[in-house]
Parts: structure tokens; C-alpha cells; sequence
């Protein structure tokens, strides 16, 4: 049984090859997907995908890229998408200085709204994480260069019992046995198979075996190129589009990086996955 920790399904970028996704997931055995929504406008269609395909289990956030353009109800919206599916995970959610530093208007994607200064992150990022303490939720959240305040705010207040995900880890090895005392996971992704990804491996390499995921976040993130198994179409901009399926190479990558079996790494990641995610 494989488990994808975090992917973005109901991108647009993977809408035309939804019924080849759920064909190859099967023939592969992946078992469950993560999909996390990014902002209220997707909510819905994780919904949709988690009505649609038994495989997927649905997560609600409001990513930190997304709140410029968040609505005055965002909060309450949010809360009902959430009961409505006890199964439901809060996230994407978190803080990214890298945008602050390096996107401009429109650069994440047409038309795409200045991003939010840190402050501001900071107070949906707590709201939401209040909201998966009061509704007792797992979270996956979202970090770029911005673990010491991310490390900061997570010893100050309750966390959700479930735990938390930090989506594709890439933070520094030193911080991951205060992160993993917090009841953090980590998730590794195929991009930190990519030879300059050194600092990424020695992170996983650190990692506590009961505290391992994986995923994918497709479309983005995907492999280098002599671990990509499942090409897809370029996007319109001639990005490389993560396939889903190559989930399963990531877990030979992982294990290949820690020594395991990977028969080994599976079955640990699905004890870890269930644990986190139920």
C-alpha cells in the first residue's frame, strides 16, 4: 500500500488525465492521496475529487501564497467545508518568506495577486491551525525559509493531537528532533533525489523512522529526469507536470537514501500515514 502525504489533484494541470491517474494509482497500489486544497475557489473540487475517487482523502487550507485574495467569510467557509467531511485534514497551510523575496505580481501565476506580507500570513496560518486544535484535525503545512519562526510560533501555543505534516521537509537536519518532539511528520518528495538536493538528503537521511511520509505535490515538484516513470504533457509555460504515479519511484528513492528495504519503508509509512491521517 503506497500513501501520497500531499498532492494538489484538482489542479487544472492534471484535469484532462484524472481517469488515467486513478487507473495507474490502482494498478500500482496507491492507496491514498492527500489533496490539498489551496484557497477557497478549490475547495469545492477536492470535495468533488473526494466524492469521486475512494482514494482520495480531502484537506482544506489557505495556502500562504493564496491570502491575499481571500474573502471577509474565509474563516466560517472553511469551518463548514471541514465538518462536512470528518475525515478532512486542515491544509495547505503556512508561512513562505522565499515569496515575499523573489515573486512578483503574477510570477506564481496570471493574474495572481501581490503576496501577503509575513504578518499577515501569520495570523491565517494561526487561525487555522486554532481550527485544527478545536476541530481536532491533522495539518500540513507549508515552509520556506521561515523554519525558526515556523519553530517559534508551534512551541507557543496547543498543536492539533494528530499532529502536523511538514510538506517536503526543507528545513535543517539540526531542527528535526525538535520539530518530530512537537508531533511533526515530514514528507519527502522526489525532487530532493536531484543531485544539488545534498542538504534535503541529509535531512531525510535524520529523519526518525515513525515520523516518515511521502508525497509527491503534483503537478509541481516533480523528479529529475532519470526518476521520472510517468511523463505527462508539459503545462502551457512548459513547466515539467508531476504525475501522481511517480510516487512510486519517490519511495525507492527514499529507501535507496536510507538503507531499507523498501518493502520495509512501506510498510512504515503506511503505519505512519494512518497514524497521522487515520
Amino acid at each position: 500500500m503506497l500513501c501520497d502525504a500531499h498532492n494538489h489533484l484538482q489542479d487544472d494541470w492534471l484535469a484532462p488525465h484524472l481517469d488515467s491517474i486513478a487507473a495507474e494509482a490502482s494498478r500500482l497500489g496507491i492507496d491514498a492521496m492527500v489533496v490539498n486544497g489551496t484557497a477557497e475557489h478549490d475547495w469545492p473540487q477536492v470535495a468533488a475529487l473526494a466524492t469521486r475517487f475512494p482514494f482520495v482523502r480531502p484537506s482544506y487550507g489557505l495556502h500562504p501564497w493564496d491570502i491575499a485574495g481571500r474573502s471577509p467569510h474565509w474563516l466560517e467557509t472553511l469551518r463548514t467545508q471541514l465538518l462536512a467531511d470528518p475525515r478532512a485534514a486542515v491544509g495547505e497551510i503556512g508561512i513562505d518568506r522565499w515569496i515575499l523575496e523573489n515573486a512578483r505580481p503574477g510570477a506564481v501565476a496570471p493574474d495572481h495577486p501581490a503576496p501577503a506580507p509575513l504578518a499577515a500570513q501569520t495570523e491565517v496560518f494561526l487561525a487555522q491551525l486554532a481550527l485544527a486544535v478545536e476541530l481536532d484535525r491533522s495539518a500540513s503545512i507549508h515552509c520556506l525559509q521561515a523554519w525558526g519562526q515556523l519553530d517559534t510560533l508551534l512551541r507557543s501555543r496547543p498543536l492539533p493531537r494528530r499532529g502536523l505534516l511538514l510538506h517536503a521537509y526543507g528545513g535543517p537536519a539540526e531542527m528535526v528532533p525538535g520539530f518530530a518532539k512537537l508531533g511533526a511528520y515530514f514528507s519527502f518528495n522526489a525532487a530532493f533525489l536531484a543531485e544539488r538536493k545534498t542538504r534535503q538528503r541529509a535531512a531525510f537521511a535524520a529523519v526518525p523512522a515513525d515520523r516518515l511520509l511521502v508525497e509527491t505535490d503534483a503537478p509541481a515538484m516533480p523528479p529529475p529526469a532519470s526518476w521520472l516513470t510517468h511523463p505527462l504533457p508539459p503545462s502551457p509555460t512548459g513547466k515539467t507536470v508531476n504525475h501522481p504515479a511517480n510516487l512510486a519511484a519517490t519511495y525507492s528513492g527514499l529507501a535507496e537514501l536510507r538503507g531499507i528495504p523498501l518493502a520495509a519503508l512501506t510498510a512504515q509509512v503506511a503505519e505512519n500515514f494512518a497514524r497521522l491521517f487515520g
